[in-house]
């Protein structure tokens, strides 16, 4: 029997210190070489998106690929991709951990929405209040001393 999976992942990770350095103007060449990692790997984009300090994920993952290792790939290329192309001035660095979530696959296009229109949410709520916001939503039990 072959496998079959659709699992639709809501992945969330941010710049050290959550540090406003993800200018506007470099954020899609970023989104597109994440967009690679991820076909590469074989997985779906459905959206990706963020802010100066953070970014959005929606995607399908592979069966064959841990959503640990797929963060940590994510990561440590975009972060040498990022400084090799000297994309933005400021960027340090990643910060530890990551958040992520499972959405019902007819959730879907609402999720993409929510990540489409990050821009917009972020003139009324900062990053850490979405944070914790999404937090509660899934019922994750969290220490604030790691949302610094």
């Amino acid at each position: 029997m072959s496998t079959f999976t659709q699992i639709l992942y809501h992945i969330i990770f941010s710049t050290k210190q959550r540090e406003p350095v993800l200018e506007h103007k470099n954020r899609p060449e970023l989104y597109k070489y994440i967009w690679g990692i991820l076909n590469k790997k074989q997985c779906h984009l459905y959206r990706i998106g963020g802010f100066t300090n953070h970014i959005h994920i929606a995607s399908h993952i592979h069966p064959s690929v841990s959503l640990a290792g797929l963060v940590k790939d994510i990561k440590v290329a975009s972060s040498a991709y990022i400084k090799e192309n000297q994309m933005f001035e400021k960027f340090h660095a990643w910060q530890i951990g990551y958040a992520a979530f499972t959405y019902s696959y007819k959730d879907k296009d609402q999720l993409i929405e929510y990540i489409k229109n990050q821009e917009i949410h972020h003139q009324k709520i900062s990053f850490r209040d979405e944070l914790i916001e999404l937090l509660h939503e899934h019922g994750i039990e969290f220490d604030e001393k790691y949302l610094e």
